[in-house]
Protein backbone atom coordinates (compact mmCIF):
# COMPACT_ATOMS: atom_id res chain seq x y z
CA UNK A 1 0.00 0.00 0.00
CA UNK A 2 1.34 3.37 -1.09
CA UNK A 3 0.67 6.31 1.42
CA UNK A 4 1.46 9.83 -0.38
CA UNK A 5 3.30 12.20 1.32
CA UNK A 6 1.47 15.23 2.03
CA UNK A 7 -2.04 13.73 2.46
CA UNK A 8 -3.34 14.00 6.08
CA UNK A 9 -4.76 10.79 6.77
CA UNK A 10 -8.34 12.13 6.71
CA UNK A 11 -8.12 12.23 2.86
CA UNK A 12 -7.08 9.06 2.21
CA UNK A 13 -9.29 6.02 1.39
CA UNK A 14 -11.44 5.03 4.72
CA UNK A 15 -10.14 1.66 4.36
CA UNK A 16 -6.35 2.81 4.35
CA UNK A 17 -6.97 4.74 7.66
CA UNK A 18 -5.64 2.90 10.39
CA UNK A 19 -7.82 3.26 12.63
CA UNK A 20 -10.60 2.77 10.48
CA UNK A 21 -9.15 0.10 8.87
CA UNK A 22 -8.92 -1.73 12.17
CA UNK A 23 -12.63 -1.25 12.88
CA UNK A 24 -13.84 -2.38 9.36
CA UNK A 25 -10.89 -5.77 8.85
CA UNK A 26 -9.71 -6.16 12.61
CA UNK A 27 -6.76 -5.97 14.11
CA UNK A 28 -4.85 -9.01 12.58
CA UNK A 29 -4.90 -6.82 8.85
CA UNK A 30 -2.66 -4.08 9.65
CA UNK A 31 0.78 -3.57 9.23
CA UNK A 32 3.53 -2.66 12.40
CA UNK A 33 3.62 0.87 10.41
CA UNK A 34 0.12 1.18 10.84
CA UNK A 35 -0.47 -0.22 14.41
CA UNK A 36 2.66 2.04 15.15
CA UNK A 37 0.89 4.95 13.31
CA UNK A 38 -2.60 5.03 15.57
CA UNK A 39 -0.02 5.00 18.53
CA UNK A 40 1.63 8.46 17.65
CA UNK A 41 -1.80 10.06 16.47
CA UNK A 42 0.24 12.27 13.90
CA UNK A 43 2.97 12.66 11.93
CA UNK A 44 4.93 15.84 11.28
CA UNK A 45 4.90 18.32 8.59
CA UNK A 46 6.35 16.47 5.58
CA UNK A 47 5.18 12.74 6.82
CA UNK A 48 2.09 11.33 7.71
CA UNK A 49 1.77 9.14 10.51
CA UNK A 50 2.04 5.88 8.78
CA UNK A 51 5.24 7.38 6.67
CA UNK A 52 6.76 8.70 10.13
CA UNK A 53 6.15 4.85 11.59
CA UNK A 54 7.67 3.51 8.88
CA UNK A 55 10.88 5.76 9.14
CA UNK A 56 11.15 4.61 12.86
CA UNK A 57 10.75 0.66 12.07
CA UNK A 58 13.17 1.18 8.89
CA UNK A 59 15.86 2.93 11.49
CA UNK A 60 15.49 -0.13 13.47
CA UNK A 61 15.57 -3.15 10.66
CA UNK A 62 12.03 -3.51 11.15
CA UNK A 63 12.51 -5.64 14.32
CA UNK A 64 10.19 -4.93 17.49
CA UNK A 65 12.75 -6.03 19.30
CA UNK A 66 15.17 -3.66 18.80
CA UNK A 67 12.46 -0.63 19.09
CA UNK A 68 11.73 -2.01 22.10
CA UNK A 69 15.28 -1.29 22.85
CA UNK A 70 15.28 2.05 22.25
CA UNK A 71 15.49 4.89 25.26
CA UNK A 72 12.96 7.66 25.55
CA UNK A 73 15.52 9.96 24.35
CA UNK A 74 16.43 7.87 21.51
CA UNK A 75 12.60 7.98 20.30
CA UNK A 76 12.63 11.85 20.37
CA UNK A 77 15.32 12.35 17.90
CA UNK A 78 12.67 11.40 15.26
CA UNK A 79 10.97 14.54 13.85
CA UNK A 80 7.30 14.31 14.78
CA UNK A 81 8.14 12.19 18.00
CA UNK A 82 8.06 14.19 21.35
CA UNK A 83 8.04 13.23 24.82
CA UNK A 84 4.56 12.20 24.99
CA UNK A 85 4.52 10.09 21.97
CA UNK A 86 7.72 8.36 22.73
CA UNK A 87 6.27 7.39 26.55
CA UNK A 88 3.14 5.92 24.64
CA UNK A 89 5.75 4.13 22.07
CA UNK A 90 7.44 2.64 25.07
CA UNK A 91 4.28 2.11 27.46
CA UNK A 92 2.46 -0.13 24.09
CA UNK A 93 5.54 -2.45 23.57
CA UNK A 94 6.21 -2.85 27.47
CA UNK A 95 2.77 -4.24 27.89
CA UNK A 96 3.27 -6.64 24.71
CA UNK A 97 5.77 -7.97 26.41
CA UNK A 98 4.15 -8.03 29.85
CA UNK A 99 1.55 -9.86 28.33
CA UNK A 100 3.74 -12.75 26.41
CA UNK A 101 5.29 -13.37 30.04
CA UNK A 102 1.71 -13.46 31.73
CA UNK A 103 0.68 -16.40 28.94
CA UNK A 104 3.25 -18.44 30.13
CA UNK A 105 3.23 -18.03 33.77
CA UNK A 106 -0.64 -19.09 33.07
CA UNK A 107 1.15 -22.55 32.05
CA UNK A 108 3.34 -22.47 35.28
CA UNK A 109 4.76 -26.31 34.33
CA UNK A 110 9.02 -25.70 33.07
CA UNK A 111 9.46 -28.30 30.05
CA UNK A 112 12.14 -27.19 28.25
CA UNK A 113 14.89 -24.19 27.81
CA UNK A 114 12.59 -22.41 25.44
CA UNK A 115 9.67 -22.39 27.97
CA UNK A 116 11.95 -20.61 30.58
CA UNK A 117 12.65 -17.99 27.69
CA UNK A 118 8.94 -17.20 27.60
CA UNK A 119 8.50 -16.64 30.85
CA UNK A 120 11.74 -14.77 31.19
CA UNK A 121 11.87 -12.91 28.30
CA UNK A 122 9.74 -9.88 29.63
CA UNK A 123 12.45 -9.05 32.48
CA UNK A 124 15.53 -9.69 30.42
CA UNK A 125 15.53 -9.06 27.22
CA UNK A 126 16.66 -5.42 26.03
CA UNK A 127 17.82 -4.51 29.65
CA UNK A 128 20.72 -1.73 29.67
CA UNK A 129 22.28 -3.34 32.62
CA UNK A 130 23.19 -6.89 33.88
CA UNK A 131 20.31 -8.45 35.85
CA UNK A 132 20.30 -12.31 37.64
CA UNK A 133 17.42 -14.23 38.38
CA UNK A 134 15.98 -17.19 39.92
CA UNK A 135 12.74 -19.54 38.72
CA UNK A 136 11.35 -21.73 41.99
CA UNK A 137 10.19 -24.45 41.21
CA UNK A 138 8.13 -27.70 42.91
CA UNK A 139 9.26 -31.32 42.16
CA UNK A 140 6.61 -31.21 39.12
CA UNK A 141 8.82 -28.21 37.13
CA UNK A 142 5.50 -26.02 38.14
CA UNK A 143 6.58 -22.45 38.31
CA UNK A 144 6.06 -21.02 42.54
CA UNK A 145 7.70 -17.65 41.84
CA UNK A 146 10.71 -15.83 39.93
CA UNK A 147 12.95 -13.79 41.64
CA UNK A 148 15.59 -11.00 40.62
CA UNK A 149 18.34 -11.81 43.14
CA UNK A 150 20.77 -8.88 41.80
CA UNK A 151 21.34 -5.71 38.74
CA UNK A 152 24.53 -4.80 38.09
CA UNK A 153 26.37 -2.40 35.62
CA UNK A 154 26.76 -3.31 31.75
CA UNK A 155 29.45 -5.47 32.31
CA UNK A 156 28.46 -8.13 35.13
CA UNK A 157 26.31 -8.26 38.34
CA UNK A 158 26.67 -10.78 41.46
CA UNK A 159 24.67 -13.88 42.54
CA UNK A 160 25.24 -14.53 45.69
CA UNK A 161 24.41 -18.33 46.40
CA UNK A 162 23.37 -17.90 49.71
CA UNK A 163 20.75 -15.30 49.26
CA UNK A 164 19.69 -18.05 46.46
CA UNK A 165 19.43 -20.59 47.99
CA UNK A 166 17.74 -18.78 51.34
CA UNK A 167 15.02 -17.76 48.67
CA UNK A 168 14.36 -21.64 47.68
CA UNK A 169 14.54 -23.08 51.03
CA UNK A 170 11.91 -20.09 52.16
CA UNK A 171 9.41 -20.91 49.54
CA UNK A 172 10.48 -25.08 49.85
CA UNK A 173 11.23 -25.67 46.17
CA UNK A 174 12.18 -28.50 45.03
CA UNK A 175 14.81 -27.24 42.47
CA UNK A 176 16.04 -23.92 40.55
CA UNK A 177 16.42 -22.10 37.58
CA UNK A 178 19.53 -19.48 37.30
CA UNK A 179 19.14 -16.82 34.46
CA UNK A 180 21.09 -13.43 33.69
CA UNK A 181 21.09 -11.14 30.63
CA UNK A 182 24.41 -10.16 28.71
CA UNK A 183 23.28 -6.70 27.52
CA UNK A 184 26.15 -6.60 24.88
CA UNK A 185 24.10 -9.60 23.10
CA UNK A 186 27.21 -12.10 23.35
CA UNK A 187 25.20 -15.56 24.34
CA UNK A 188 28.80 -16.89 25.23
CA UNK A 189 29.25 -17.86 28.76
CA UNK A 190 32.32 -16.41 30.37
CA UNK A 191 34.39 -18.00 33.00
CA UNK A 192 32.56 -16.40 35.70
CA UNK A 193 29.86 -17.63 34.74
CA UNK A 194 30.61 -20.94 34.58
CA UNK A 195 32.18 -20.65 37.61
CA UNK A 196 29.16 -19.51 39.48
CA UNK A 197 27.18 -21.91 37.81
CA UNK A 198 29.40 -24.65 38.93
CA UNK A 199 29.38 -23.56 42.77
CA UNK A 200 25.68 -23.02 42.94
CA UNK A 201 24.88 -26.63 41.47
CA UNK A 202 27.33 -28.15 43.60
CA UNK A 203 25.68 -26.34 46.41
CA UNK A 204 22.33 -27.74 45.37
CA UNK A 205 22.95 -31.25 45.53
CA UNK A 206 24.27 -30.40 49.43
CA UNK A 207 21.19 -28.96 50.10
CA UNK A 208 18.57 -31.83 47.77
CA UNK A 209 17.62 -28.41 45.66
CA UNK A 210 18.45 -29.13 41.89
CA UNK A 211 19.55 -26.49 39.36
CA UNK A 212 18.03 -27.67 36.17
CA UNK A 213 19.40 -25.38 33.86
CA UNK A 214 21.08 -21.72 33.74
CA UNK A 215 20.15 -19.27 30.74
CA UNK A 216 21.99 -16.24 29.70
CA UNK A 217 19.74 -14.25 27.34
CA UNK A 218 20.16 -11.58 25.06
CA UNK A 219 18.19 -9.64 23.01
CA UNK A 220 16.38 -12.30 20.59
CA UNK A 221 17.97 -15.52 21.57
CA UNK A 222 19.47 -17.75 24.69
CA UNK A 223 22.08 -20.04 25.61
CA UNK A 224 21.44 -22.67 27.90
CA UNK A 225 23.73 -24.65 30.01
CA UNK A 226 21.91 -27.79 29.80
CA UNK A 227 21.01 -27.67 26.22
CA UNK A 228 24.89 -27.44 25.88
CA UNK A 229 25.79 -30.61 28.85
CA UNK A 230 28.03 -28.38 30.97
CA UNK A 231 25.31 -27.67 33.31
CA UNK A 232 28.07 -29.06 36.50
Amino acid sequence: MNYTSGKSIKQWAEEDRPREKLILKGKSSLSNAEILAILIGSGNRDQTAVELAQTILAANQNNLNALSGLSLEELMKFKGIGEAKAITILAALELGRRRRSSEVLEQKTIRSSKDVFELMYADLADQSFEEFWIILLKRNNQVISKKRISEGGIAGTVADPKKIFKLALDAQASSIILCHNHPSGNLKPSEQDKQLTKKIFLAGKTLDISVLDHLIFGNEGFFSFADENILS
